[in-house]
């Protein structure tokens, strides 16, 4: 019995407010607005818990994506504004300007809400590209950019000329005269395009390659391309920030072909004491016949000198017209069959020793040969294992390696010289006494 009068007594009041017009709009859009509201609730909790449900199965499993980059969120944010749009008609005493404003600005936020799902999906696309292995070595990110940017202009134009109602065609058109001041203020995003699309389609940059651009502190792995920039973290793990349009307009070295080759280049020489350098005598030959890798390097060099000294007949007496083993080349032909028989150095490629232009410093033998890895780690220790040894064997073949005097040899020569000063000086007195 209650409940009923209760119920009379709301129909009661709600009939009083015929004669307030004004207050009975108001509480027709509270009312509105209220259930536009638990509804959005409802259809958010409705899409995400069926998506999750869905995204269980192996076949769906892309949903996981569009629903961690709230697509179905964003969508779900449009069911308030499309109940307010289509229920406005329903509000009592509402006049029709102000249904038509507020039907503008419910539709305003519709175009809203559906342009932020449509930039989540663009999102949640680039994520699922991002596990293909086109992805290794093409980058969409810059175009995926670029879609937003449209997406977000035509978007805003649609959206203001809504709210003013007036036709998108009317907006644009006034844009014709703006190009110049557009083409000026995106002049940036215009020049990275045309470079991000000639970087991705000539194959000259992938996310994961090391690059070295020297002019902007650049010396790293590529960790990221975009519409704008390209990032690169360095070995120091600083980050470096490049406009995409310097890597068109300026030099750049990019090492992917050295990684992709299974080979990194040892080039560094061995600077060789001049004075050293001479003929090796016969006990030195017949000692070095016993090295492993110079045996047969030994045996067919002296066949080799011993037919062209023969041919000279008599006048290879002389000791300068006659042709003998040095112990510079007997080194060279020595490192060569090292690296030949080092497990480490990869034998397709080029390996030599070579003897470089005498410069102040000493005679150049210059170390030339790739390595079997091309990490950095195990390419630093195979260096250096290999100088190592070879700067160690030098003095087996009477050689040297050339370094200019330090203070310790300036000490030691002037300590040595002290006591003859000091003898010298003694026999002067000696004698003037």
């Amino acid at each position: 019995m209650d409940i009923q009068r209760l119920w009379h007594d709301t129909l009661d009041l709600w009939g009083t407010l015929d004669q307030h017009p004004l207050l009975h709009s108001a509480l027709g859009l509270a009312v509105l607005l209220l259930i536009s509201l638990v509804l959005g609730r409802l259809a958010r909790f409705l899409v995400l818990h069926t998506s999750r449900l869905l995204a269980r199965q192996q076949a769906l499993k892309w949903l996981d994506d569009l629903r961690h980059n709230k697509v179905f969120h964003r969508l779900a944010q449009t069911t308030p504004s499309l109940i307010i749009q289509f229920g406005l008609k329903l509000v009592p005493e509402l006049g029709t300007t102000a249904q038509h404003f507020l039907g503008n600005v419910a539709l305003a936020f519709t175009l809203l809400f559906m342009t932020l799902a449509v930039s989540c999906l663009l999102d949640a696309l680039l994520d699922i590209y991002a596990r293909t292995e086109h992805a290794r070595t093409r980058s969409i990110k810059g175009y995926v950019q670029l879609a937003k940017m449209v997406l977000w202009v035509l978007s805003v134009i649609v959206i203001i000329a809504t709210l003013i109602d007036r036709s998108p065609l009317l907006l644009l058109s006034g844009l014709g005269a703006m190009s110049a001041v557009l083409l000026l203020v995106y002049k940036d995003t215009l020049l990275s395009f045309v470079a991000s699309v000639q970087l991705t389609s000539n194959d000259m940059l992938h996310v994961g390659d090391w690059i070295e651009m020297p002019q902007v502190g650049a010396d790293g792995d590529v960790v990221d391309i975009t519409l704008h920039t390209v990032k690169v973290q360095n070995f120091d793990k600083t980050i470096v920030s490049i406009p995409t349009w310097r890597l068109m307009s300026e030099s750049f070295r990019n090492w992917r072909g050295m990684q992709q080759s299974g080979g990194r280049r040892i080039k560094r020489s061995l600077f060789i004491d001049a004075a050293g350098v001479r003929f090796l005598t016969r006990e030195e030959e017949q000692r070095l016949t016993q090295v492993r890798l110079l045996g047969d390097y030994l045996a067919s060099k002296r066949q080799e000198l011993q037919n062209w000294n023969e041919a000279l007949g008599p006048v290879a007496e002389l000791s300068a017209n006659r042709r003998r083993l040095t112990n510079i080349g007997t080194f060279r032909a020595f490192a060569l069959a090292y690296l030949q028989n080092h497990p480490d150095v990869q034998q397709s490629m080029t390996c030599m020793v070579r003897q470089m232009q005498t410069t102040a410093e000493g005679v150049p033998l210059e170390i030339y040969c790739f390595t079997r890895t091309t990490a950095w780690a195990d390419y630093e220790r195979i260096q250096g294992d290999i100088f190592d040894y070879l700067l160690a064997v030098l003095p087996e073949f009477g050689l040297s390696l050339y370094q200019q005097p330090s203070g310790n040899d300036m000490r030691a020569g002037l300590a040595a010289r002290a006591p003859i000063e000091t003898q010298a000086q003694r026999l002067t007195e000696t004698a003037e006494a």
